[in-house]
């Protein structure tokens, strides 16, 4: 994939609908990751688009997820969190520096 390519945010490849505007919010909300502004930009994406993993509260399989030590075990098996591993190889920021740079952030 080159780097001038869109990469695809959670939303856009689980097709969930629960971005702001979409099919699902009305019934569902908006998730939590496409609206964590402290995440935008990690790894290429909107908002928490392509570090999911590690916004708590995240809407999976129809289900608020905890904190990302309570679903990381899950995440792990993503197909979504494996594509992004492997697009961002080697750069692929791991769940703890993510959450440090969130912590800093405010």
């Amino acid at each position: 994939m080159t780097d001038d390519k869109k990469k695809l945010n959670c939303w856009e490849f689980k097709k969930c609908g629960r971005e702001p505007g979409g099919n699902k919010v009305a019934e569902l909300g908006v998730c939590p990751v496409a609206t964590e502004q402290r995440t935008d930009g990690i790894h290429q994406g909107s908002n928490g688009g392509r570090c999911c993993w590690v916004v708590t509260g995240s809407l999976c399989k129809g289900e608020r997820q905890g904190c990302y030590t309570e679903k990381f075990g899950d995440c792990r098996h993503c197909d979504f969190y494996e594509l992004v591993r492997k697009e961002e190889s080697p750069n692929f920021k791991v769940g703890i520096t993510i959450l440090n740079e969130i912590k800093k952030k405010g």
